[in-house]
C-alpha cells in the first residue's frame, strides 16, 4: 500500500513538467469547448489502467458491476500496473495506453494535447469541479483529480488525552506546548519526521498557504529572491521544523525511522502526531484496526496557524484520470470517466476530498471540517519547480530538511540561520 500511496505533499506544486514524453501528435479532439468523447451512445470494450493494484478484485470489481449495470454496452477491463508511472510513460510513446487512464506523472502542461482528450474549458468545469487548473493548457482540461488532499497534522486522540490536551492547538506556541506535554507526560514521540525514508518530511513546503491564507503563496515564492529571510512565509514553516527538533520533540534517532513501522507506531499511540496529507488518514486508522487499537483515536487536524481567526489548509488533486487521444471508444471511455469522478465515491475510500465541489465531505474530514477550516486550493506554479531545480535547493526533496533537523539537533555544526542563508543565495542564483 506505501509504494502505491507515496504521494507527494506537494501535490500543488507539481504543475510543472518533469519529462518531455514524444509522440505521435494525432490532434482529432473535438472543439474547443467540449471533447469528442461526448458525442455517441457509450458502447464498446475499454481499458482502464490504474495503479490501485491493491483495489483491482476488491472495489473497482464492485465498480464495474455498477457501472456495467448502468451502462450494458459497455464492458470494462481494469489492467493494474505495479511500476505505472515508467511503464505508462513507455507506453505513451504508442497509441496503446488503455482507453482511461491514471494520468502517469511528469507529463508536460504544454504536451497534453498530444496524449489526452479534452475534457471541456477551465471556465466551464471550473464551475462543477475542483483542481481544474492542475492539468489544462489553453484553458483546456485534459484530466481531472480522482480525489482531493488536504495538508494538515494526523494525530492520536488518546495520545493527546492521556497528555492533557482538551483542544486542537490554533498556534504554533500551542502546538509546542502540546508537544511538550505529549514528552512530558506520556511515552509517545511527540513528533515523528520519517526523516530516512525522507518523501514526508518535505511537508512544511505542503503547509505553503496556511501561514498566510494566501492561494497565490507559491506563485509568490517563485518570484522572490529571499523566501528564507524572517517574516517571509518559507521562513516561518521551515522554522516550525527546526524548532520542535531543537526541542528534542522528535524521534531520539531520526536516522533509524521507517514509514511502514510508524502507520503502526501512530494507531498504537507510540507516536502523537505526523504533519501529512489526508490520505494518510485511511491508512493509519487500518493500522489500528490491524493492531487492535480503536481506528476512532485517529484523529486529523489543520496546521495551527489562525490568519483573521481562520485556520487555513491548502489543498490540491492527487492522481488524475485522463483519456487516451487515440481510443476507439470515446464515449465510452467518458461514461466511464463521468462515472468514476461524479458517482463512485472513491474519494470517500481514499479519505480524501471529493473532486466535485458541491459532494459532501468524506467521512475522515467531517471532524476537520467542523474546525472552519477554509481550503485553499492553490495556484499552481510551474515556475516554482523550476527554480527549485535551477538553484538546486529541492523545496520538494529531503535533503535540506534534513540539514535542518541535523542543526537542530547538533549534528552537523550549523544553526538555522546559516541554512536559511545559503538556501536564500542559491534561490537568489537562480533568478
Amino acid at each position: 500500500m506505501s509504494r502505491i500511496r507515496r504521494r507527494q505533499i506537494l501535490a500543488a506544486t507539481a504543475a510543472a513538467s518533469l519529462i518531455a514524453l514524444t509522440a505521435a501528435c494525432s490532434s482529432g479532439s473535438g472543439s474547443a469547448d467540449a471533447s469528442s468523447a461526448d458525442s455517441g451512445a457509450p458502447s464498446g470494450d475499454i481499458t482502464v489502467l490504474t495503479n490501485r493494484t491493491d483495489l483491482v478484485d476488491t472495489t473497482f470489481a464492485d465498480y464495474k458491476k455498477t457501472f456495467e449495470a448502468k451502462y450494458p454496452d459497455v464492458k470494462v477491463t481494469f489492467e493494474a500496473i505495479t511500476d505505472y508511472d515508467g511503464e505508462v510513460k513507455t507506453r505513451m510513446n504508442t497509441d496503446d495506453y488503455g482507453d482511461v487512464l491514471i494520468l502517469p506523472t511528469g507529463v508536460a502542461n504544454a504536451d497534453l494535447s498530444s496524449f489526452f482528450e479534452p475534457l471541456g474549458t477551465t471556465d466551464q468545469l471550473g464551475t462543477k469541479y475542483r483542481f481544474v487548473n492542475e492539468q489544462a493548457n489553453g484553458g483546456k482540461v485534459y484530466a481531472l483529480a480522482t480525489f482531493g488532499n488536504a495538508n494538515g497534522i494526523v494525530y492520536n486522540k488518546k495520545v493527546f488525552r492521556d497528555a492533557g490536551i482538551t483542544a486542537e492547538p490554533t498556534s504554533t506556541d500551542e502546538f509546542m506546548t502540546d508537544l511538550k506535554a505529549i514528552k512530558a507526560k506520556t511515552d509517545a514521540v511527540p513528533l515523528y519526521t520519517n526523516y530516512k525514508d525522507g518523501w514526508p518530511l518535505t511537508w512544511p513546503q505542503g503547509l505553503m498557504g496556511a501561514y498566510t491564507g494566501d492561494k497565490d503563496a507559491l506563485v509568490k515564492m517563485a518570484k522572490d529572491d529571499a523566501p528564507w529571510t524572517k517574516g517571509q512565509e518559507k521562513y516561518e514553516v521551515d522554522s516550525l521544523l527546526y524548532d520542535v527538533a531543537a526541542a528534542g520533540l522528535i524521534e531520539a534517532d531520526p536516522t533509524t525511522t521507517n514509514w511502514e513501522d510508524s502507520k503502526n507506531l501512530l494507531a498504537t499511540g507510540k507516536i502523537g502526531t505526523m504533519v501529512l496529507g489526508s490520505w494518510a488518514v485511511p491508512q493509519m486508522q487500518d493500522a489500528a484496526k490491524t493492531a487492535g487499537t480503536d481506528p476512532a483515536d485517529i484523529g486529523f487536524m489543520p496546521a495551527p496557524v489562525e490568519v483573521d481567526g481562520k485556520l487555513h489548509s491548502p489543498v490540491g488533486g492527487d492522481r488524475q484520470l485522463a483519456i487516451n487521444i487515440h481510443s476507439k471508444h470515446k464515449a465510452a471511455a467518458r461514461a466511464w470517466f463521468n462515472w468514476f469522478i461524479d458517482d463512485s465515491g472513491f474519494y470517500q475510500v481514499a479519505g480524501g476530498l471529493p473532486t466535485v465541489k458541491d459532494a459532501p465531505p468524506s467521512d475522515n474530514l467531517k471532524d476537520f471540517e467542523a474546525t472552519g477550516v477554509q481550503y485553499l486550493e492553490m495556484t499552481p506554479s510551474p515556475e516554482l519547480s523550476d527554480r527549485s531545480k535551477a538553484s538546486e535547493v529541492g523545496i520538494d526533496q529531503p535533503d535540506y530538511y534534513r540539514e535542518l533537523i541535523d542543526a537542530a539537533r547538533g549534528a552537523s555544526g550549523q544553526n538555522k540561520d546559516q541554512i536559511f542563508q545559503q538556501l536564500d543565495s542559491k534561490w537568489a542564483s537562480a533568478s
